[in-house]
Order: C-alpha cells, then structure tokens, then sequence
C-alpha cells in the first residue's frame, strides 16, 4: 500500500504510543455526534488511525498503512505551503445553514451533503438553495450523495439542482456502472460527475477512472494506505482530483494536506476544513479554514487536549483490540510482499 520498504512499527510501538479520542461535533455529520479516533506519536510527527467504525477490519488496513506512512515515513516535498478548501455543509435545515458556514471563513466553495436517508429532494433544494443564496453568485457549490441515489433518482436530482451552477456532483450512485450510466445522461449538461467511495472503498482504486465513469477523482490519503499509494494512483489515474478528508482530527487533516501539497496540479479546493466540524481537538493549533485555506503543516498534539477528549474505557478498549487485529492483517499483508514487522 505504501511505496516505502521501511520496516513496520511493532504493535508494541503502536500500542505505547496510541491515544483513543472522542472529539464532539459541532453538528451532527454521518449520524455521529461525535468522531472517534486513535492519534499515534511516530518519529515524523503525530499520525492518526480513524477508519469509520462500521468498516471491518479488511477495510480498515489501508486506514492502518496510511497511519504509519505519515507518522514513520517522511512526507514528500511540498509544492505549495497552503491549500484552498470548501466549506462542508452537512445534511441539516435551512436554518441551520448560515451558522454552519459561518465556521469557514473566507471558504469560496461549499460542498453541500443530499440524499440523505430519511430527507427528500425538497429537503435537498430548500438547503442548496440557501446555500447558493449566502454564497452569492460566483461561489461554487458542488453536492455529495454518498452514493444515495440510484441512476433514474440521481438524473431527476441533478436536472432539479442544476439551477444553482453546480461544479460538480460527487459519487451521486453507489456503482461503478451505475456512475457510468448517470455520467452519460448527464454529460450534455456540463456537469461532471466526482468519484470517492468508487475510488477507496473498492479493489481497483482505478477501475472508475479506466472505466470512464468520472471526471474526477475525489482522494483521501488515509483509507488509500498513505500519502505515498496515493500520489501513486494519482499519477496513474490522469484525471484531475480533490482531495479530501474523512472528519478527521486536525492530524488526519495534516496528511491531506500534505497529499495536496505534493501535487502538481491541483485545479480543485479540496475537502480539508472538516475540523471545523469539530468541537474539540487534539491540538491547540487546529488546522481549520483562515481566508479560505489551511497551512500545510503538521500539528503538535496538546497533551493536556488529548487528555480532556480521551475516550470511556471500553472505547478505549475496542479501538486498541481493533488496531491491533488489523496490525496482524498488516503483518501478514507485508510478509507476502516481501515487507517485514520492525
């Protein structure tokens, strides 16, 4: 998964070093009040593993490799010392929208979630629309399904959300083919379609691109095994990309931010302000929008922080037998590949 052949961590080095955390959501954001995760101390610097916890621990091994590529192995070159981001609008009311957005200053794009389960395309309209409306004319909004529709719903969607100049709509169905498929019904419109889940949670992280099935890739460092794999399928994949986080802690948001940094061309603000979402954090310099943009930096975990949000004992508990099950499977990954445990 990783490029380097660095031997692993032990999961004693791991363990010794692991802090489980809770940090509290602002707003509620995939059904979760609050973010789980564990923040790990390596020679390069703080790191972060924080697969979603509904992923097994198949899933959950790249999240693990791309934990120890930033904190044990040293980051590429950077060719930018700040990287443009997008305001994320969860799934909430009207409302709600202006406060929410309130929290990313400066931010000229906003990325708004739909299809949520149990809204309605109403619902969908009612918040773009107020979102365009306090964006003004020339802000960009683009729109995140997370798969939600299916290939008639996402056509009757798009036609009905057009209106509001969209840069584009990420993963509106769940399949590959079926993004092929809404691609081309949409495709006289001029709105291009983004790929993400089609592009980490899959075998073939370049299938959709080789398919033809998007117009963008949507990358996130940590679920595709580190900033190194994913440069890789970058410069495989020859299409443009955002990249992205997964509400990380302002770690986890340091190791897109790093990513983004190390590539060349880089048309899109990326999805890196999530930790504005955030109520607490692991640092006392969060890496949270300023006009715009967040530094591409490495966080200094504030010990005394990490010590306000650790979490209850048995999540505690659950995270470390869950690292150390999907250590194994590292273990075992990296003895076929010629990788050997430290």
């Amino acid at each position: 998964m990783a490029s380097t052949h660095r031997p692993l961590p032990t999961l004693a080095e791991l363990l010794d070093s692991a802090s489980v955390v809770s940090l509290p959501l602002t707003t509620r954001f995939r059904g979760v009040d609050a973010r789980e995760a564990v923040v790990l101390r390596g020679p390069e610097g703080a790191t972060e593993f924080s697969p979603f916890v509904e992923y097994d621990d198949v899933e959950s091994l790249a999240w693990l490799a791309g934990a120890i590529d930033f904190g044990w192995v040293a980051a590429p070159a950077a060719l930018r010392d700040r990287v443009h981001v997008n305001a994320t609008l969860p799934a909430v009311a009207p409302g709600e929208v202006e406060a929410v957005l309130a929290r990313y200053p400066g931010c000229r794009t906003i990325k708004v979630k739909v299809a949520e389960r149990g809204q309605t395309l109403d619902d969908d309209l009612a918040r773009v629309r107020e979102a365009r409306a306090l964006l003004g004319s020339e802000g960009r909004i683009r729109l995140d399904a997370n798969g939600g529709w299916n290939v008639d719903e996402a056509e009757h969607a798009i036609h009905a959300l057009a209106e509001f100049d969209l840069e584009y709509v990420e993963q509106p169905c769940a399949s590959v083919d079926d993004l092929w498929e809404i691609r081309q019904r949409v495709k006289y419109m001029g709105i291009p379609v983004a790929a993400d889940e089609s592009v980490r949670k899959v075998d073939d992280p370049l299938d959709v691109a080789r398919r033809g099935a998007a117009d963008i890739l949507v990358i996130k460092a940590q679920p595709l095994g580190g900033i190194h794999s994913a440069l890789d399928i970058v410069g495989r994949a020859g299409l443009p990309v955002v990249v992205s986080s997964a509400l990380d802690t302002s770690v986890g948001i340091a190791m897109g931010a790093h990513l983004a940094a190390s590539i060349p061309n880089l048309e899109y603000d990326c999805g890196l302000a999530t930790a504005a979402l955030l109520a607490a954090d692991v640092t006392a310099e969060p890496l949270v929008p300023v006009d715009g943009a967040i530094d591409v930096r490495r966080p200094v975990l504030d010990e005394s922080l990490v010590q306000q949000v650790r979490a209850a004992a048995p999540r505690d508990m659950w995270w470390r037998d869950r690292l150390t099950r999907v250590y194994g499977l590292l273990v075992e990954l990296s003895e076929s590949t010629g990788r050997h445990a430290g």
